[in-house]
């Protein structure tokens, strides 16, 4: 199984079992499809609803009713299986780019160590070893990703170097 962390529940919302997911991935309509497995503390639990609250990812489970069943999963990671994601060839989740080569002008240029969001787009951490500088993750800096090749090709990155 390859398991993959997808944010971290942080709470409980009504008294029917719905619970808070704090989540910064994008892809969402991807990830919390209702009936995707979540696993926390090795439970095997299935999405029954999913809706968007506040900045809070909103899911119940099968066959959970009850607030008293879901507090011990309180502040816990939640994980998905990636295998059982249906993403074809030409997509991908920000978590598959940590660890590919930036490649610009065909040169490398670093690895990416890690990715964060500010208010408006998401960013990839590059570390070159001498040091860290961040690309937004967009076409008009990203012009293309292989996960076959484990490269990702960036341009109008000279200042951001």
């Amino acid at each position: 199984m390859n398991k993959i962390c997808i944010g971290k529940l942080v709470n409980t919302h009504g008294i029917k079992g719905e619970v808070r997911i704090i989540s910064d991935l994008p892809n969402k309509d991807i990830l919390f499809k209702i009936g995707n497995h979540l696993f926390i503390d090795n439970d095997d639990l299935v999405i029954k609803t999913y809706r968007v609250h506040k900045n809070y990812d909103m899911v119940s489970f099968n066959g959970i009713d009850d607030i008293n069943a879901v507090l011990k999963y309180k502040n816990k990671p939640v994980y998905l299986n990636r295998d059982d994601l249906n993403i074809s060839d030409n997509e991908y989740l920000i978590t598959d780019l940590i660890g590919l080569d930036i490649i610009f002008n065909d040169d490398f240029c670093g690895k990416i160590e890690d990715y964060m969001y500010n208010s408006s787009n998401y960013l990839l951490v590059i570390n070159n070893n001498s040091k860290k500088y961040y690309i937004p993750l967009n076409d008009y800096f990203v012009k293309k990703v292989s996960l076959a090749e484990k490269k990702v090709y960036v341009e109008n990155i000279k200042d951001l170097i």
